[in-house]
């Protein structure tokens, strides 16, 4: 089960104190992408956040990176990508609802304001917000249009998304989340240490492979 991939809080949060990206070590502190996987910012330095709200890891995470956001330097930017993963057919399987549901609020202007409370609602509330049913129900009690949910979420687009997310997950190698990449060419590597240390460790390697300054 892909469930059991998300990795111990414990040790993705534990503070290491580094000092910069002089210190980090490849494969100790990072995993390194040879050639550099592609993203979406070409001015900027993109950080992506692999997630899926059924992860509890996930979860806890996310009040730190809320933190760790908000001193993102001025010349990189910040992206979620919902992790999917094929099922044995080789259509998104694992976790294809939940970054259809990401996707469809995403499209419906929604989607930062009820982040935080979906990852709440499955992890708190023990609700079934991943489940179709549920879903909606959850949904209708936050005042969300359903009937426009439910068009979107069926939706070509949203489809499309959802199979775009699998092809860069398995493109980045992933196995587990959360995940934190580097401009398509680092991942800070989970365990490591404190994981938003090594990523602005990362941040600054980045720059400097592209010969500018913060």
């Amino acid at each position: 089960m892909r469930k059991t991939m998300c990795f111990i809080a414990a040790l993705l949060l534990a503070v290491a104190g580094f000092a910069g990206a002089a210190e980090l070590k490849e494969g100790q502190d990072y995993a390194a992408y040879n050639p550099p996987r592609a993203t979406e910012s070409r001015d900027k330095i993109e950080i992506a956040e692999f997630f899926w709200y059924g992860c509890g890891h996930c979860f806890q995470m996310e009040p730190e990176l809320q933190k760790w956001l908000k001193k993102l330097p001025k010349d990189a930017t910040f992206r979620r990508v919902p992790a999917v993963f094929p099922g044995r057919d080789g259509n998104p399987g694992q976790w294809a609802s939940g970054a259809a549901l990401y996707y469809t609020l995403e499209a419906m202007g929604v989607g930062e304001k009820l982040h935080g409370d979906i990852f709440s609602a499955v992890h708190v509330d023990r609700a079934d917000v991943l489940g179709d049913k549920g879903m909606i129900d959850w949904l209708g009690k936050k005042g969300v249009d359903t009937k426009t949910f439910s068009a979107t979420y069926q939706s070509f687009a949203v489809r499309s998304k959802v199979l775009r997310a699998m092809q860069i997950t398995q493109a980045h190698g992933l196995d587990g989340v959360p995940a934190l990449i580097v401009d398509g060419r680092y991942r800070a590597i989970n365990g490591a240490g404190d994981v938003f240390a090594v990523t602005d460790g990362l941040i600054d390697k980045a720059r400097k492979d592209r010969g500018g300054k913060k």
